[in-house]
């Protein structure tokens, strides 16, 4: 079952999210089972983000597999977390 993961992190800057972005490099290498990331920052620098992955499963090991290593090496400080089942999820292409 797809689940929606909510992720809100104080003192996980923008640099830091970039450093990772890049250094994971998910665009150009996805992580298996995650279907949909989005992230933004508040007018604090905390960060706020949406993924929904396949499974609760998949998201696990993409975390312990490609993303926490990298995090740790980084020293991003972990972000609360709250997952949740989907009902339905749509991914749209714009025109």
């Amino acid at each position: 079952m797809a689940i929606i993961a909510i992720f809100t992190g104080n003192g996980f800057t923008k640099e830091m999210y970039e450093r990772l972005r890049q250094e994971v490099g998910w665009e150009s290498e996805p992580i298996d089972g995650w279907m949909m990331h989005a992230v933004r920052f508040d007018d604090a620098g905390e960060l706020h983000m949406i993924n929904i992955w396949e499974s609760a499963e998949k998201m696990k090991e993409g975390f312990v597999s490609r993303l926490m290593p990298v995090m740790q090496k980084i020293g991003i400080p972990e972000p609360r977390a709250e997952v949740y089942p989907a009902h339905n999820v749509n991914v749209f292409k714009s025109s």
